[in-house]
């Protein structure tokens, strides 16, 4: 599985999204993906939101890194063009 190959990759600030090849045991997979879909969202994402909050807790989160937005539908100030 390849992170960040769920169809095209948005645009950033900082250039084109990564990709990773991420190994994982079937099981910690799973419960992964379970959890995701909890959440509603992508087993990618979910990895994402994950080491951005690790990075976070840490105090290791780089200033130029881009703000994830929540799931869901985005609010009304950005939908106007």
């Amino acid at each position: 599985m390849t992170v960040g190959d769920e169809g095209q990759a948005p645009e950033r600030k900082g250039g084109e999204r990564k990709k990773l090849l991420l190994r994982l045991d079937p099981a910690v997979h799973e419960a992964l993906a379970r959890w995701a879909a909890d959440e509603l969202r992508s087993t990618n994402a979910q990895i994402e939101f994950l080491l951005r909050r690790a990075l976070a807790d840490a105090g290791r989160m780089p200033r130029a890194a881009g703000r994830i937005r929540r799931p869901g539908r985005p609010p009304k100030e950005d939908l106007d063009p």
